[in-house]
């Protein structure tokens, strides 16, 4: 079958690989759509990251570059390994494309997102969703329903956006900011509409990315670069700073904003993952008690982010801005997204 390798920076080809096969408490699923993140494009041209380099396999999968990527997947179950039940052969799924250990501190106390050897299917191994096939754990194997699966490959990031809400304790009537109205920026107000919020900021420069945030969720966009975003923050809410912030961006100046732009005692959720050693003002948090915490990924959370899509709380498809063919990732996927960012949000491919 073809999948997408990566062997490192700048450096993705378009290989045959042997098909895999489910074992015991096994699903393999035939994907049907697979989205590109923004961490696969950080991988592209930061990396490696979080795929594992020559001469530094991973520790759960023993595999080293090249590896097989993707983790944003949908499909249809192709075969069911020993001993799994609650899943059918057709039927179309969603993969939490996890790999954890279940033995360390942070897995036993329920926050796998966190393990030791944290490592992603479609990043450190053990295949990945652009490829014709792959191979998951059943107990991260979620039905769809009624959803299509180019919905479903959405659930991924979807779910990265309910988790920071989640973190960032959004109840009905809460104020929030987010900065960035790239992929992840967009979802995330997205999420914070569905959580109830009452007033959601999106700090934006591109004119694209604006009108987008807009139709995602935000009740108000702001340019920093037109105006001092800050400012403008603090006079929307009457001086007070809203409830809680999610940097998106992964820039200095947006989480410096962020600090300042949170009311005294409120919180700061970086979701972004981050290309360079960030810098923060401290000061900003000790004299405002600003609590800043880091966001990773999700756990336990694409069931109940199923149920967003399932209820109507969140339109997923306004998301999707290019469907492409696994041969063209990189040239009108990997170098779309980069070339002309502003202009795109999800593009989706099709093994």
């Amino acid at each position: 079958m073809k999948a997408a390798l990566y062997y490192g920076n700048r450096d993705i080809r378009i290989e045959d690989v042997p098909e895999p096969t489910a074992g015991p408490g096994q699903v393999k699923v035939r994907v049907e759509w697979c989205g590109i993140c923004g961490t696969d494009l950080h991988e592209y041209l930061d990396g490696p990251i979080f795929c594992p380099p020559p001469g530094a396999p991973h520790p759960l999968t023993g595999e080293q570059a090249p590896v097989g990527l993707g983790h944003e997947f949908a499909g249809v179950v192709a075969e069911l390994g020993d001993g799994v039940t609650g899943l059918s052969v057709g039927e179309r799924v969603v993969v939490e494309p996890y790999l954890t250990c279940g033995r360390c501190a942070r897995c036993r106390d329920g926050r796998y997102n966190v393990c030791e050897v944290l490592g992603f299917i479609g990043l450190s191994g053990g295949g990945g969703g652009f490829a014709e096939y792959v191979v998951a754990d059943a107990k991260r194997t979620f039905p769809l329903g009624g959803l299509s699966t180019q919905v479903g490959a959405l659930v991924e990031p979807l779910a990265v956006a309910y988790h920071a809400v989640r973190l960032g304790g959004v109840t009905p009537g809460m104020s929030a900011t987010v900065f960035g109205a790239g992929p992840i920026g967009l979802v995330t107000a997205a999420a914070l509409r569905a959580a109830g919020a009452e007033q959601i900021l999106v700090i934006e420069p591109a004119e694209v990315r604006k009108k987008k945030a807009e139709v995602a969720g935000a009740t108000t966009v702001i340019d920093p670069t037109d105006t001092d975003a800050v400012a403008a923050v603090m006079d929307l809410t009457s001086g007070r700073g809203t409830d809680v912030s999610f940097e998106c961006a992964g820039v200095d100046a947006a989480l410096d904003q962020a600090t300042r732009c949170t009311k005294g005692g409120g919180l700061v959720v970086n979701v972004a993952i981050w290309g360079h050693d960030a810098t923060v003002a401290m000061n900003n948090l000790v004299f405002n008690e600003v609590a800043v915490i880091g966001s990773l990924a999700y756990c336990n959370d694409h069931e109940d982010t199923i149920g967003l899509l399932r209820d109507g709380k969140v339109d997923a498809e306004q998301f999707i801005t290019g469907e492409i063919a696994l041969d063209d990732l990189v040239d009108k996927g990997f170098r779309e997204l980069i070339d002309n960012k502003a202009e795109n949000v999800k593009i989706l491919v099709h093994p």
